[in-house]
């Protein structure tokens, strides 16, 4: 039987090309040029670069960006294996406590951000309440409590995401290799790092790429949750973009600080696929 011929990649190419590549290309030229939105664009070479290395904020900005990464992968990864693998099992009650458990999901970030902003009132939410538990009732007041109420809204909100993909992938291991775990003598917990971690390796790269990608993207929660604050104390890379181009109108230099972010997360994502060997991966079923 005749293979499809090139044509039918057409369309996506052609949809992959407007709608990727141009705009990338198109914020590479704009990052060379100083425009306010109005006046035509005009060419400046790298004077956004340069003033992008010298400008201490946006540093600051990415090692925010770089901690709330961080937190939130060793926050979220392991809880959503766990849960993940939990809720793919025969638990009783497991559907109702799923359907709970993965309702976050539903929420949109908007609705997300401000729940949790009125959970977090230093007047009259939760904080208030339970004074001695929270010390200061302004946890949102001071860049550390700002960045852990970042990573633990953030996990709330997308545990349940990556859940989801660890719960197909756990249903996806065969029976049998549990069986015969079971006959050598292995416990739970030897079974669980013996043979279900690393059949979720795969699954386990596709999470962590689409955390790193997410962690490098993520703008509307920071925005409604603490606007950048205390100060710029959260202020994250896409913030700041943001806050450059349409508080600044300087859309050349918020495009450099866009080209940045397009060059961290190819960056982090192909490193990703390296340590993980992902690209020399066969498939955890081969063989069997």
């Amino acid at each position: 039987m005749e293979r499809p011929g090139v044509g039918w990649a057409i369309p996506g190419l052609v949809f992959f090309l407007v709608f990727a590549v141009a705009p990338m290309v198109g914020v590479l030229y704009l990052s060379l040029t100083s425009w306010d939105g109005l006046n035509a664009p005009q060419f400046t070479g790298l004077a956004n670069w340069s003033r992008f290395i010298d400008d201490g904020q946006i540093w600051q900005s990415t090692l925010v960006t770089g901690v709330l990464l961080v937190g939130n992968i060793a926050v979220q990864a392991p809880v959503s294996i766990l849960l993940g693998v939990w809720s793919a099992g025969h638990q009783r009650n497991r559907a109702v406590l799923s359907a709970i458990f993965f309702l976050p999901l539903l929420l949109s970030t908007a609705a997300t951000a401000v729940m949790w902003r009125q959970l977090l009132d230093p007047n009259f939410g939760v904080p208030a309440k339970l004074g001695a538990l929270f010390g200061d009732s302004n946890v949102l007041g001071t860049q550390k409590g700002a960045i852990v109420c970042l990573i633990v809204v953030t996990s709330w909100q997308f545990v349940p995401f990556h859940s989801l993909l660890y719960q197909g992938a756990a249903r996806a291991i065969p029976n049998t290799l549990y069986q015969a775990a079971e006959i050598d003598g292995a416990g739970r917990v030897r079974q669980f790092i013996h043979i279900t971690l690393p059949q979720l390796r795969n699954t386990m790269v596709t999470s962590t790429t689409f955390m790193v990608i997410g962690g490098l993207t993520a703008f509307d929660i920071v925005l409604l949750l603490t606007n950048g604050g205390p100060g710029t104390d959260t202020s994250i890379l896409p913030f700041s973009m943001y806050q450059t181009a349409f508080r600044t109108y300087d859309y050349g230099y918020a495009s450099a600080i866009a080209s940045f972010l397009l060059l961290l997360a190819t960056g982090a994502s192909l490193a990703l696929m390296k340590i993980s060997g992902y690209d020399k991966m066969t498939s955890t079923l081969e063989g069997l």
